[in-house]
């Protein structure tokens, strides 16, 4: 058996540690993200005004909101995205007979990857997206909130409410925001293989350089992230807060809030974004080892000889 599996499994026990680590700043972020020009009381002015009234209103557990599914979500894209991002490397690097691919490559390599990944966990995202809002919102209108609806209650609601289709509301913009992790692994896999050229990589080196590739994609693509966390709540019967399209909610965005509208949350964004790449690509190189062990162990893969 190829190590496409065993890179399936640390990055998903990688994207799993990451996502526990960071998810507060998940929840402040998208709660900024999705949160439209408001003026009243409960909005939110910013990042430290968001942390202040989401524990004011609804304790710790409420920076934890929808943790449930993203825990799940984080363990099946990475693993999703790792088992193809492999394949498509392995497929490259047997053509070529080369070790390291090239940076068209890497690109296409991330596109294959991504797009597979959007397909299979938009579902999961659209979840986690509507139980880290409605966790808000409760907490705002009564004073003893209800308790929290679990991942498969949520399913069930937005199926029997809006339709299986939209489990796939926002999955335009997630492709186009294949984009996303196309920059950042290219970064990565060319940042890697300049740095191995010198030396042997360490755990921060893993760490440092997630972190810049992280950096990199988020920067560039944060307003079609905003779009797509808007796409996947359940739409405003508000005209102007319905999006048909991705170029539609920018115009409006644009329209209603200004260019500085595109750029809500981006601090908590970026501060999450990066750490969680540099706790992934780090927790997924030293939970690679033990993956093939256990492949090994359970008849999966013959020996521990030649994996990478």
């Amino acid at each position: 058996m190829s190590d496409n599996v065993a890179h399936a499994l640390s990055g998903a026990g990688g994207g799993i540690i990451s996502m526990a680590v960071t998810y507060p700043l998940i929840t402040v972020g998208t709660r900024l993200q999705v949160q439209r020009n408001n003026k009243d009381s409960t909005a939110y002015s910013g990042n430290m005004d968001a942390l202040r009234k989401i524990l004011s209103q609804e304790g710790v557990a409420g920076l934890f909101s929808g943790l449930e599914s993203a825990i799940f979500g984080a363990a099946v894209t990475n693993g999703v995205y790792y088992y193809f991002f492999e394949a498509v490397k392995g497929a490259f690097e047997r053509a070529s007979k080369r070790k390291t691919m090239s940076t068209v490559e890497s690109m296409v390599s991330g596109a294959v990857a991504g797009a597979m990944t959007c397909i299979i966990t938009n579902p999961i995202w659209v979840v986690n997206t509507r139980l880290t809002v409605k966790q808000k919102k409760q907490a705002q209108a009564e004073d003893k909130p209800e308790k929290s609806q679990t991942t498969m209650q949520a399913f069930a609601e937005i199926i029997n409410e809006d339709g299986v289709l939209s489990l796939w509301q926002g999955l335009i913009p997630a492709l186009i925001l294949v984009i996303n992790p196309i920059i950042q692994y290219t970064a990565f896999e060319q940042l890697k293989n300049r740095v191995e050229r010198v030396r042997k990589l360490g755990s921060l080196d893993f760490f440092v350089l997630g972190a810049i590739s992280k950096l990199c994609a988020t920067s560039i693509t944060y307003p079609y992230i905003l779009i797509k966390s808007r796409m996947q709540l359940k739409q405003s019967k508000n005209e102007n807060e319905r999006y048909s399209s991705l170029i539609d909610g920018l115009r409006k965005v644009i329209a209603s809030e200004g260019i500085a509208g595109l750029y809500k949350g981006i601090e908590s964004k970026l501060l999450q974004s990066v750490l969680t790449a540099s706790f992934l690509f780090m927790s997924k190189e030293a939970l690679f080892s033990y993956a093939v062990k256990l492949l090994v162990l359970l008849g999966a893969r013959k020996s521990l000889a030649g994996s990478k």
